[in-house]
């Protein structure tokens, strides 16, 4: 297992991919409700009061005002995709998309994707043990499988899925590369033209998930044809590193948490509960930013047309004052709140689906045995400023 030694946390956009930085958490919620961070430039709110009073303040947006889209990607098809994305939007090009998403998500039939998810966990583990490079690939790649799956691609085509959904999440990385730039636009176009040609194909398909989501949207009054594409592509995005890093802090927990390897062997009807107590937990993500856009005050402190401010979702889920006993990982937690789907206009309305997708992914594992061994298995965490997604290592 993971035996790094105890280094403290450097600043705050370390602290996701750290081995432990819960103290240091710990720490920020014990203090001012909002703290300055002068060398980063941004406000840091840790609290659950905080990051609820921040979420639900209209004047704190999802992206700078002046940049809806990242400079980097203007003007390609990551930018197009990005640009319509619902959750990167305020106002009607938010709201009513949403609500077709939502109402969309709601219809899922979540043990169709349970049954779904098992098969194709199984298939990509392949024969033998699963360990290292390959288990990091797999959490990868079966949550996206399985939401692709579930919109509508071919058996056949889901590899390639996943192949162009790793090349296009690399344009949502302040450090990309200007190859990785290249890769991501080539995925995004051809993530919106195959998107095209199965929203297409599902009229003669009533019943098919991207038709329900065409009438979702009609019904709605969302008639952006473009946006309904891209925001198709959003839900894989979404997929490919919140659910792998769900699944993969899960494996966390049955490495680590006293006893929890067995209860799940014996009683796998529970998994999902465990994996709605990792969300809160050990979530896979662990901050998220909002941007002034008109002078506003939060907690008592002003804020500035301008100003960043970022929520540590994942210290929210470990205040005494948001769940009782934070530190303690209990399966049968009454009244779990979960800061890290967010909260307010732009909550996660994927939730459900993300976690029984990951949950689904473990019941396979388990079942074939490749857990047992578990708690000899080596991670680090992969460098990122806000997720934290474990990369088990050889």
């Amino acid at each position: 297992m993971n035996s790094e030694p105890h280094v403290p946390v450097d600043h705050i956009l370390a602290a996701s991919s750290h081995r432990d930085p819960y103290a240091y958490y710990a720490a920020l919620v014990a203090g001012p409700a909002l703290v300055f961070d002068a060398p980063r430039k941004l406000w840091i709110a840790s609290s659950a009061a905080s990051v609820k009073a921040v979420l639900g303040n209209a004047a704190c947006h999802v992206r700078p005002p002046a940049e809806p889209v990242p400079a980097a990607i203007m003007g390609s098809a990551s930018g197009e995709v990005f640009g319509h994305l619902v959750r990167m939007n305020e106002g009607v090009r938010h709201d009513v998309p949403k609500l077709a998403l939502q109402r969309f998500l709601a219809g899922v039939d979540l043990r169709h994707v349970q049954a779904r998810t098992e098969a194709l966990a199984a298939t990509q583990a392949g024969q033998g043990p699963l360990r290292g490079a390959a288990l990091s690939r797999w959490m990868f790649e079966v949550p996206v499988m399985a939401v692709a799956d579930m919109l509508g691609f071919a058996d056949a085509e889901l590899p390639q899925v996943a192949r162009w959904m790793a090349d296009f999440v690399a344009c949502l990385s302040p450090v990309s590369t200007p190859a990785q730039l290249t890769a991501s636009a080539e995925a995004a176009s051809a993530l919106l033209a195959r998107f095209a040609e199965l929203v297409r194909d599902a009229s003669a398909h009533p019943g098919s998930a991207l038709a329900r989501l065409q009438h979702e949207a009609i019904q709605v009054g969302w008639h952006d044809a473009n946006a309904l594409l891209a925001n198709a592509v959003g839900l894989l995005s979404q997929t490919y590193e919140a659910t792998a890093g769900l699944i993969g802090n899960s494996i966390i927990a049955l490495a680590t948490q006293p006893g929890l390897l067995e209860a799940m062997s014996r009683e796998p009807g529970q998994l999902l509960q465990m994996v709605n107590e990792v969300s809160r937990f050990d979530p896979s993500i662990h901050n998220t930013r909002r941007f002034v856009a008109e002078a506003t005050q939060v907690a008592g402190v002003s804020l500035q047309t301008g100003d960043v401010v970022l929520l540590v979702l994942a210290a929210a889920g470990r205040d005494p004052l948001c769940n009782v006993r934070p530190d303690a990982f209990l399966l049968d937690r009454p009244d779990r709140d979960v800061p890290g789907f967010g909260r307010g206009p732009h909550q996660c309305p994927g939730q459900a689906l993300a976690c029984q997708i990951a949950a689904a992914a473990i019941k396979s594992l388990l079942a074939s045995g490749r857990l047992q061994a578990v708690s000899s298995f080596s991670w680090q965490y992969r460098p990122s400023m806000n997720a934290r997604i474990p990369v088990f290592v050889d």
